[in-house]
């Protein structure tokens, strides 16, 4: 890829930096990208302007365009078709709302989402908790130390997992979120899966945000979250799980990244659903290899340009054990700690965990020490 950055940008106040890229097949390093800024996926064919406004800076190459300079000024320069995208973006701190109004606001506070599979084969807690009545248990427990939304998941996503029916996912999750919701009616509660019929139910059952791994795979999931006016998030993954490791080579793995959540993200726009319901996830683990997840870690905060809050799993994941050569899923809740905590520095706003008592001490710490955009101490 011919375009490349850090672009010297003298001319954009702290704060005020908006990046356009086109055309939508361009992959971008967007890791090396000055910060804040906004990544927005332009149609092929749209008419850019030159660099003739003070404060604007162009390159052009093989793979398309970037535009980057203050927002005021590409917001006077750019198509007006864009602008109106460029304004939902453009928030001084992303956060989400729900659809009953509660609206979470990251500055500061990592959110913390505890893990609640009630499958038999999921990689680490498979055939714990599939059982309605431990299910319960356990989500009472993970509230109880501290977890401020619970994720249930039907299908095991693992690598190599096959797929499950939707009516048995919908047997799985439905049931338990209901429980949830009669037990404890103010907890979050957000349904893992790919699928828009389980969406559906599980919304109905009272299930607060949708966790979907294929980012509207699913022609109906659109439409779904849009009519319930609930979050989504979009996560990353190249083809299915039980595909997604045949390959796991990228000429540009934060570019591709970036690309496909911001085109998701778009998507998700044009069908209705409001820019504070979307949160956006780069997928440790799906179809990435070991050395892809820690590049991904590492430069987690470029991601942050496309302007949504981000969510991180990395729990207990394989990758973790190859670093550490700790083979047992759950012994390596020490490496998910230290990940959890790198991931929190770099811009994550939740951490989706099986862990939660000793994740939510660990972020305690993290979210006072993280240094703030502006170079001082959060409060």
């Amino acid at each position: 890829m011919a375009v490349r950055h850090p672009l010297a940008l003298d001319a954009a106040a702290p704060g005020e930096a908006a990046l356009f890229l086109a055309p939508a097949g361009l992959a971008e390093r967007v890791g090396e990208l000055p910060l804040p800024c906004r990544l927005l996926r332009v149609p092929p064919g749209t008419d850019l302007p030159r660099a003739t406004s003070p404060g604007i800076a162009r390159l052009d190459g093989p793979g398309g365009t970037v535009l980057a300079g203050p927002a005021r000024v590409l917001r006077e320069a750019v198509p007006p078709g864009l602008v109106d995208l460029l304004e939902r973006l453009d928030a001084p701190s992303p956060a989400i709302r729900f659809s009953d109004g509660e609206s979470w606001d990251f500055r500061g506070r990592t959110r913390i989402m505890g893990i609640l599979n009630v499958t038999p084969d999921s990689f680490s807690d498979g055939g714990l908790w599939n059982d309605p009545a431990r299910a319960i248990a356990r989500a009472a427990e993970m509230l109880e130390e501290g977890a401020e939304i619970l994720d249930v998941g039907g299908e095991s996503t693992r690598p190599g997992a096959a797929p499950v029916d939707p009516e048995e996912e919908t047997r799985r999750v439905v049931p338990v979120i209901r429980a949830i919701r009669r037990e404890f009616p103010r907890a979050r509660i957000s349904v893992d899966t790919r699928r828009a019929a389980v969406a559906a139910a599980a919304l109905e059952a009272g299930a607060d945000l949708v966790n979907d791994v294929s980012a509207l795979g699913d022609p109906g999931m659109a439409g779904v979250v849009a009519r319930a006016g609930c979050p989504v998030i979009l996560m990353h993954m190249r083809g299915t799980p039980d595909r997604m490791q045949d390959d796991t080579s990228y000429e540009d793995l934060l570019g591709e990244i970036a690309g496909h959540l911001a085109e998701r993200r778009d998507r998700a726009l044009a069908a209705g659903i409001a820019g504070d319901r979307i949160l956006l996830d780069p997928g440790i683990g799906f179809g990435k290899s070991f050395a892809g997840n820690e590049e991904i870690l590492r430069l987690l905060q470029g991601l942050t340009v496309l302007g949504a809050p981000l969510v991180l799993g990395v729990s207990r994941k394989r990758f973790l054990g190859a670093r550490t050569g700790v083979s047992v899923p759950a012994e390596r809740v020490p490496a998910s700690l230290a990940a959890g905590v790198a991931a929190a520095f770099r811009g994550a706003a939740i951490l989706r965990v099986h862990d939660v008592a000793a994740t939510r001490q660990a972020i305690a710490i993290a979210d006072v020490l993280a240094p703030r955009a502006d170079g001082g101490a959060r409060p």
